[in-house]
């Protein structure tokens, strides 16, 4: 075997050992390029020059991916702490949870928190409002608490990343490196994303019933980690919340200004705001809107958007130190050969624009963080193969989350915390909703797009 693509696969296992221990990115993308930076020079007998390396590879990487995104990540943070504060996604949470009256409950908690981050407010504020929810919800079902984390988390890295007109960060990124549209390949795209919400669905739905069948229910203490008598008491119903439809109103505004063709572009064609500027005025919106609902007034309003300043920080750093290994490894000449090797398998183009992205997602242990790396790294070669831009966008965002929901994963870990679940009782559902399911998608996508759709 090649040893250049041995050390490369070696790493992405050490970046996922490590992770798993709960070590952070901030610590760990640097540690494990180190050691890339360190076996590549070893392997083919030149100098090592790590600190060169890093800041020459490493630190341009990272620092680009925060300036390209860093915008996209702000009013994303800023919208869902808006949300989160004034209750409005709790409201939108408690509405849609209203109409399954007791049943469907798993497959209605990922459409809940589908529907928030198909809106754009972040999958890491979503975990946190529509926890509670979840667990008030399972516990009236008595259904067991294993399936909390694959039914949040396949809502929020599912469909509702890569469905078109998304305003999620895998839908933005193929914009502005292939200049797309955020639905492009509208209608093979459309038909995948349907497929995939009812294959998600019918999987939560199965595995509900599945565990109830084998005895496996609410208070289950067969689990390692058992709920505090704080998350084992009930939600108060009365608790005063926005309108479900007003709370609505700022999702729907960003959705049709990214989307419709209401403004005129710079080529002079007719398309839908910026992402980051149809964020800022469902921000602004949701704030003229929940205004009286934040204690404080102004001063209230300014701890809320200091949290979702911070928050923004956080996600985003976590994201591009991940890009940064990236970015060190698509300069090793063991990535080189294993996107040759995989070139001279002569394959359709749109299956190695899937296995490149999917691999370094799971190098990355990030979807878009692998996106980036795959899309920068390899868009003239996706040109060269004849592969047009508008499918090489949908099945980049498909298939950016299929590895990266490895157990690696920071959001996977951070989830599974929350929910106070372990890999061992939950990981198994988040991998056939979020790998197997995308993957299966990706394959569909591919058939739509060589029937011509």
């Amino acid at each position: 075997m090649n040893l250049g693509i041995l050390v490369l696969f070696v790493a992405i296992i050490l970046f996922g050992v490590l992770a798993f221990k709960g070590i952070s990115a901030l610590i760990l993308a640097p540690l494990v390029t180190c050691f890339v930076l360190i076996c590549t020079p070893l392997l083919a007998g030149t100098d090592i020059s790590i600190l060169t390396s890093l800041k020459d590879q490493f630190m341009p990487a990272a620092a680009g991916y925060v300036s390209d995104y860093f915008l996209v990540f702000f009013m994303g943070a800023l919208f869902g702490a808006v949300y989160q504060f004034t209750g409005a996604a709790k409201s939108i949470a408690r509405w849609l949870a209203g109409m399954c009256h007791g049943k469907f409950v798993a497959p209605i908690i990922m459409c809940i928190t589908g529907l928030l981050t198909y809106g754009g407010i972040s999958g890491f504020v979503v975990f946190f409002v529509v926890y509670p929810i979840a667990l008030q919800m399972f516990r009236s079902a008595n259904l067991t608490r294993r399936l909390i984390p694959a039914a949040i988390s396949a809502g929020c890295w599912t469909w509702s990343m890569y469905g078109p007109g998304s305003p999620s960060i895998q839908n933005v990124i193929p914009t502005d490196i292939l200049g797309t549209t955020a639905t492009a390949a509208l209608l093979p795209s459309v038909i995948a994303t349907v497929a995939s919400f009812v294959m998600i669905f019918i999987w939560l739905e199965y595995r509900a019933r599945s565990f109830s069948r084998r005895g496996f229910f609410f208070h289950d203490p067969r689990m390692k980690t058992q709920l505090s008598p704080e998350e084992l008491q009930e939600d108060d119903p009365n608790e005063s919340l926005p309108n479900p439809y007003l709370a609505l109103i700022p999702i729907l505004a960003i959705l049709v200004l990214f989307n419709a063709p209401l403004f005129r572009q710079a080529d002079g064609t007719m398309g839908g705001l910026p992402v980051e500027t149809s964020v800022f005025i469902g921000v602004v919106l949701a704030t003229v809107l929940f205004f009286i609902r934040i204690e404080g007034g102004l001063n209230g309003w300014i701890k809320v958007f200091n949290k979702g300043a911070a928050d923004s920080g956080v996600s985003i750093l976590n994201t591009a130190i991940v890009v940064g290994f990236g970015g060190v490894v698509q300069n090793t000449k063991g990535f080189d050969d294993l996107v040759n090797s995989l070139q001279n398998l002569n394959m359709n183009p749109l299956i190695f624009v899937m296995i490149t992205v999917a691999v370094c997602a799971g190098a990355c242990g990030s979807a878009s963080g692998g996106m980036g790396v795959a899309f920068n790294a390899l868009k003239d070669v996706y040109a060269s193969l004849g592969a047009d831009f508008q499918y090489v966008h949908r099945i980049g965002a498909i298939a950016a989350g299929t590895l990266d929901t490895l157990p690696h994963q920071g959001a996977q870990i951070t989830l599974l915390s929350i929910c106070k679940c372990t890999h061992k009782e939950a990981y198994f559902d988040i991998a056939i909703t979020q790998i197997a399911v995308p993957f299966i998608t990706c394959f569909i996508f591919i058939g739509l797009a060589s029937a011509g759709l």
